[in-house]
């Protein structure tokens, strides 16, 4: 067996090993989380963790046994998968381009308009059945709780550096103009703002402004940072796939050339 052969048998195992504990985290998910806007996860590791498993396999198998045709099918669904994490990386890059939060005078945190981000994020979050999985996922982490103990004074407030999901979830806009009692308590203003998120506001801890615009751009701020951290490993991961592809396509034209299957 050639050089390449041995490469490939060798990557391939490691990817194998490697889809395990992806498949493992999935099945824990599925079986540790209850909460519906957690439930979704466990598919798409699942999916991607057997995946990689079978197209491991397939590739073992093909070297070591010298089975042309699975090397074939092999080295076609890596060239799919190629192409497919190409498209992803790039649409991932496209949709996170715009977006950022604003800065505040006189306050240590950013505030975020839903209206800055691209199109498709925005129809995301927008669509009722998802926003409410999100809203459900929010409270049941309860990502507002922590922030009447860490901030129990106005001036301490103003000065802290919430995340986005705390400074579009866990407070009004700072242009409403509403008194602060504490960090989810606050008194609303006698002259209403023309900002609709001022009249979604509760005081209520399982409301807060959880169904309000603010909200939907810090969860797509978040969305934003993790995909544009995903799509920069994605460009590292398809760098090491192209990589295997290449030896297997060398493996494949040393089978052929050398005879090594027969009939």
């Amino acid at each position: 067996m050639g050089l390449s052969n041995h490469l490939i048998t060798f990557l391939n195992f490691f990817t194998a090993l490697l889809s395990v504990p992806i498949i493992a985290t999935g099945i824990w998910l599925a079986t540790k989380h209850s909460s519906e806007c957690l439930r979704f996860l466990q598919w798409p590791l699942i999916a991607i963790g057997i995946f990689i498993l079978l197209i491991s396999i397939a590739g073992l198998v093909g070297t070591s046994c010298r089975m042309l045709c699975l090397l074939w099918v092999y080295l076609a669904i890596m060239f799919l998968l190629i192409l497919l994490l190409a498209c992803f990386t790039v649409f991932a890059f496209v949709v996170t381009n715009k977006g950022a939060g604003d800065a505040i005078s006189g306050k240590g945190f950013r505030e975020y308009h839903l209206g800055n981000y691209s199109s498709w994020l925005q129809r995301q979050v927008n669509q009722d059945s998802n926003w409410e999985r999100i809203r459900s996922c929010l409270s049941d982490a309860r990502v507002c709780n922590s922030l009447d103990a860490k901030y129990p004074s106005a001036t301490e407030f103003a000065s802290a550096d919430l995340s986005p999901l705390e400074s579009g979830c866990c407070k009004p806009p700072t242009a409403c103009g509403f008194t602060f009692v504490n960090a989810t308590n606050w008194v609303k203003a006698q002259t209403p703002n023309a900002d609709v998120d001022c009249g979604t506001w509760s005081n209520d801890a399982s409301q807060l402004c959880y169904n309000c615009n603010s909200c939907r751009a810090g969860v797509l701020e978040t969305v934003k940072k993790d995909w544009q951290k995903v799509a920069i490993v994605n460009v590292v991961v398809l760098v090491l796939i192209i990589a295997v592809y290449s030896i297997g396509c060398s493996a494949f034209r040393n089978a052929r050339r050398d005879d090594y299957y027969k009939g």
